[in-house]
């Protein structure tokens, strides 16, 4: 424990709080400091100048990352006839209609992503409670009720990252691991944050971009200058 605690305090005392850094800067920073024994996963954090309270400024959507997650994703597809070949011709691990609904009623659980055709909706709608909490319910406002369910296979499996901001304002996601290069976490940051400011809401006042922070699974977080994210 007190091994754990002595790198902990090192990773912490290599951030200066006071200071916003350059994407650059933060992202070759937090490559450093990411050094524990497991490939972290790295994560950005977006605070929007919205009041998620109203409706017409709730900000959700998805990007597909130009350079992945670096995480193997499962997809599971409701989708019968055709669309049940296309999904498995797309690379879909697990494809179904009542027969997945059955399993999934009995508590199989073993996959990341969740498609399915609009056709399907009446029966995975009664999923809801299952799938509902744990952010696996299919929904069109995010492209996962789709007749395209090869395109919404291919792109999860590329490294498509869905958001959805919280109370306090807040969007985050994975942008990739420590293991990436410099390079691709910087596009696959301004990719998220480039799809953000696309979803901009127009009721939205005052500053939109108001605080980005970059942080590793084990260590702190970096405060990234705004300033330059919002003009992009």
């Amino acid at each position: 424990m007190a091994k754990h605690s002595k790198r902990a305090n090192a990773v912490r005392s290599a951030v200066d709080r006071t200071r916003l850094y350059s994407v650059e800067e933060g992202v070759a920073l937090i490559k450093t400091l990411a050094n524990a024994k497991f490939d972290e996963s790295i994560e950005l954090a977006v605070n929007l100048g919205v009041d998620p309270r109203h409706a017409d400024q709730m900000v959700r959507g998805a990007v597909v990352l130009p350079n992945g997650t670096g995480k193997t994703v499962r997809v599971a597809v409701f989708a019968k006839g055709e669309k049940e070949r296309e999904a498995r011709e797309a690379g879909a691990d697990f494809v179904g209609a009542d027969d997945l609904a059955a399993k999934i009623q009995e508590g199989w659980l073993d996959f990341d992503a969740a498609v399915a055709t609009p056709d399907m909706m009446g029966l995975v709608g009664r999923l809801g409670r299952i799938l509902g909490p744990r952010g696996l319910m299919p929904n069109p406002k995010v492209g996962t009720v789709t007749m395209d369910v090869a395109g919404a296979v291919r792109d999860m499996k590329a490294g498509r990252v869905e958001f959805r901001v919280e109370k306090a304002g807040i969007v985050s996601g994975p942008i990739g691991k420590a293991s990436f290069t410099a390079e691709a976490l910087s596009e696959n940051l301004t990719a998220l944050v480039d799809t953000l400011i696309r979803l901009k809401p127009s009721t939205a006042k005052g500053t939109y971009i108001k605080r980005v922070t970059l942080s590793s699974t084990m260590g702190p977080g970096i405060k990234l200058d705004p300033t330059p994210l919002r003009n992009q």
